[in-house]
């Protein structure tokens, strides 16, 4: 009996001795050797059951044995005792065995390391790309001249009727429109057209604009409203002494007419387009105004037209579509603006992109003036038939054909324009040739890349010492600091995964949407190696 119970203490000592919990970082540190730890524990395991069985037997002839002894209640007891604890430690070893599963890596956002894709492993043939872009993208070349050509035709048409159905002496001024955006620049990539254009708009005399931007070091604004600027409506007694001095009966003065005060009391200009009990210009109140204005206009002229024109987007009264009897379409974003004093810096209402400025008073800053500019410096000086161009269009593209299939995030096509003008700063002309299309996509989606990761995106003309002097930035443009458009990534977590998740399926799936949208000619050849076939 001594013998068995002797047999059975050593079992025991030996599973504890083995188990892991005992020596925890033996087996944590090195996760490649899980499966020898596993077969090895399985083997384990195995032995412990042989030998725990042959016990049992020894066990049951020597409870034979001692059938009637006086000391069996304590044999029993203490065999139930080291059956129990060598079952807890069977179980403890099973849950440990769990536990050091290697689970994936999450970083402080939530956003999971797990399947992570560089941007530097996509496999791109430059032959490949090459006849994508002339058979999804040359198309629209020819076509774009055209559209550019009518909607300027139309705008300067209903701009016209806009200024007609307003009232000079008490409406807003609407000067002439300014082109921007991907069919102004030359870099469209799918259908509908979408042209963007900024309307400017000034006060009616004697009124004046302020302006008070973020990198004025006088104005305090908070850190996420970077990038914006209040517009002040200044009144007509503002420099003028009639409103502060007594000039008599018989004394006019020559800047206003002695009814104004009169007629501007009953609804004044502040009313009208001022956020409440301020004389801040209110983005609200404009688009408002905006939306009646646009609609009177096309009631003017729309019988000259066999299209129907209808706003596309309620939130953003500017959106809007032309829409004709064939069924094709023109996409119109047009966005009341103010020009900043004698600049091409513009303070806009709104992005349609941008939902993250919610402030009715402070609008946002936009450069695109010199942006446009900056890209046809550069496309001046890169070699012929450079890939600058299809560099860009091809991300645009992915990046829509991603959100058709995943739904929109906070990524925009500005943001990728930014990229690709950062880049354009930093490569040498020599690097854009046709030849280097796969080389500077692939520098451009790792660009991307790691903007996202680093939440840093500065603005490419804000504070950028590398602009050439020959676009002319203003000053108080130059010297302001750099602008991180990333910034509110900081601090909303679940917009900056979605990006993330977004631009990760989005490279995954670069290959695969190239290839699918590429032409497919017999036995396997490109277009681009049939025609070079016929040259020959």
């Amino acid at each position: 009996m001594q013998g068995a119970i002797a047999r059975v203490c050593m079992v025991v000592a030996a599973a504890i001795l083995n188990h892991p919990l005992l020596f925890p970082n033996e087996n944590t540190t090195i996760p490649e050797q899980d499966d020898d730890l596993l077969a090895r524990m399985k083997e384990h395991q195995e032995k412990l059951e042989a030998e725990q069985e042959r016990l049992e037997q020894e066990i049951s002839k020597a409870e034979q044995a001692l059938t009637g002894d006086q000391d069996s209640y304590g044999w029993y007891f203490w065999s139930a005792l080291c059956l129990v604890i060598f079952l807890t430690i069977e179980v403890c070893r099973q849950d440990t065995v769990h536990v050091e599963i290697p689970e994936p890596v999450e970083d402080e956002d939530g956003y999971s390391s797990a399947g992570y894709l560089s941007a530097k492993a996509v496999a791109l043939d430059n032959g490949i790309l090459n006849n994508f872009c002339r058979t999804r993208f040359h198309p629209y070349a020819h076509e774009s001249g055209r559209v550019r050509e009518f909607v300027e035709g139309f705008a300067d048409d209903l701009l016209e009727a806009l200024r007609s159905v307003c009232d000079r002496e008490a409406d807003l001024e609407v000067e002439d429109f300014v082109g921007i955006g991907s069919v102004f620049e030359s870099w469209r990539v799918c259908k509908p057209p979408t042209c963007d254009l900024i309307v400017p708009f000034a006060p009616p005399q004697p009124y004046r604009f302020q302006f008070q931007l973020w990198c004025d070091p006088s104005i305090d604004i908070p850190l996420d409203l970077q990038g914006c600027g209040t517009i002040k409506l200044i009144k007509p007694n503002g420099d003028c002494l009639c409103g502060s001095t007594n000039l008599g009966d018989d004394m006019l003065c020559l800047l206003h007419n002695r009814n104004d005060s009169e007629k501007l009391g009953e609804v004044t200009l502040e009313e009208l387009l001022c956020a409440r009990d301020t004389a801040y210009l209110s983005k609200d109140q404009i688009m408002r105004w905006f939306q009646i204005s646009v609609t009177k206009a096309w009631g003017q002229i729309s019988h000259k037209y066999e299209f129907e024109l209808a706003f596309r987007n309620l939130d953003f009264p500017g959106a809007l579509q032309i829409r004709f009897r064939s069924g094709k379409t023109v996409d119109l974003n047009v966005t009341p603006a103010v020009q900043v004093e004698d600049t091409d810096a513009y303070l806009i209402s709104n992005f349609p992109s941008d939902t993250s400025n919610s402030s009715d008073s402070h609008w946002q800053l936009s450069l695109t003036v010199y942006e446009k500019n900056l890209l046809k410096h550069f496309t001046k000086k890169l070699p012929t038939n450079s890939c600058h161009i299809h560099c860009l269009q091809i991300v645009s593209f992915l990046h829509k054909k991603q959100t058709a299939l995943t739904g929109i995030c906070a990524l925009t096509n500005y943001h990728i324009k930014t990229a690709f003008l950062h880049l354009l700063l930093c490569k040498p002309s020599s690097m854009w040739k046709p030849q280097n299309l796969d080389n500077r996509l692939q520098d451009l989606l790792s660009f991307l890349q790691k903007s996202l990761e680093e939440k840093r995106l500065y603005h490419v003309i804000v504070g950028n010492p590398c602009i050439p002097t020959e676009i002319q930035i203003p000053i108080i443009f130059c010297t302001a600091e750099p602008l991180n458009l990333f910034r509110p990534l900081v601090l909303q977590r679940q917009i900056y995964t979605r990006m993330v998740e977004h631009f990760q399926e989005m490279i995954r799936n670069t290959s695969v949407l190239v290839q699918e949208y590429s032409p497919h000619f017999p036995n396997g050849h490109t277009g681009h190696e049939l025609s070079s076939t016929a040259q020959m």
